[in-house]
């Protein structure tokens, strides 16, 4: 885990322990705060009963743009670890975050993906495409770096935290076969995926999808009218009939390539709306990471042609083929 930045216990923690209080603080729950919901969900089903975890960033939040507020910075001061994606996801969060580095064990689990398996940021030079959560074969990586850590934080949990990872590791891969699964189903001159941002490059990369975002990786960036112009052209010559909104994007330029191509004879209607920088509501299996993909999967494959079972892979999905 040698890209993923931990620092040392606070120094009250050892003060504590020359004072007999630590083994007090060893009983009670790991309290910890995770950046993104995505995150935030890994280290919720590793950590189970042992860990407290408050997520920063519900759904619908776009971790690109999001600044934190007082309260945040309370809750990030005083948590035990604080886990974050990293891979300047989080790019209004960083200073803060590298700053408290240097008095909390702080962890960019997103950056324990070996760069040979990282996208290039094509608009940022010498970045990677930080939406690693896109493909099971390279989230796998993060639940390893979660597990890893949560046994430096809490050695006496180590057992339960390596049962709950391999149980989470399972059903990632169950994931990984249902969607390679679903998404061949697609016929192969229908794999375009068009969103409102490049949020989907490791899906593509995983499934064999063509992506193509309006914006660029990071929502800061402006879709100008060269670039909607283009994509119309595309969406006509190639006949797609189906683009994607995305939860926590504004779905103006999906519409505006909607009008365009209306506009020369082509109809295009929205396939359903689409999990990238956010989970579904919480409490629900959208929520979740699991649900999250589930449903982009399947969203995805029936809107392009694909043959879809109701609900998803688990019957779970509340709205699987429809924007909502």
């Amino acid at each position: 885990m040698a890209l993923i930045k931990r620092i040392g216990l606070p120094a009250i923690w050892l003060l504590a322990g020359l004072f007999g209080a630590l083994p007090a603080m060893a009983e009670s729950r790991l309290q910890v705060v995770a950046t993104t919901g995505m995150v935030a969900d890994v280290v919720r089903e590793v950590g189970g009963e042992p860990v407290e975890v408050k997520g920063l960033m519900g759904p619908g939040v776009d971790p690109h743009l999001y600044r934190q507020t007082r309260s945040d910075i309370t809750a990030l001061s005083r948590a035990d670890a604080v886990f974050w994606n990293g891979l300047y996801l989080e790019a209004q969060l960083e200073e803060f975050l590298n700053r408290l580095a240097e008095r909390r064990p702080v962890y960019a689990v997103a950056e324990n993906v070996p760069e040979r398996l990282r996208l290039a940021d094509e608009q940022y030079q010498n970045q990677s495409d930080p939406h690693v959560w896109m493909d099971p074969g390279r989230w796998r990586y993060v639940v390893e770096a979660v597990r890893q850590a949560l046994a430096e934080l809490s050695p006496e949990h180590k057992e339960g935290f390596d049962q709950r990872a391999e149980a989470y590791l399972a059903e990632l891969e169950k994931l990984d076969a249902y969607a390679q699964k679903i998404l061949n189903s697609v016929p192969e001159e229908k794999r375009v995926l068009v969103t409102a941002h490049d949020a989907f490059g490791y899906f593509g990369d995983a499934y064999g999808f063509e992506v193509l975002g309006i914006q660029g990786f990071s929502t800061e960036s402006e879709a100008g009218l060269s670039r909607i112009e283009t994509l119309v052209d595309l969406l006509v010559e190639r006949q797609i009939g189906a683009i994607f909104i995305e939860s926590s994007v504004s779905d103006r330029n999906i519409r505006a390539l909607i009008e365009g191509a209306a506009a020369r004879d082509h109809r295009v209607e929205i396939g359903g709306e689409l999990y990238s920088d956010a989970m579904g509501p919480a409490g629900r299996y959208e929520g979740t990471w699991l649900g999250m993909i589930d449903h982009n999967v399947s969203v995805i494959a029936r809107a392009l042609g694909g043959e879809v079972p109701e609900g998803g892979r688990l019957g779970r999905l509340q709205q699987a083929g429809a924007s909502e």
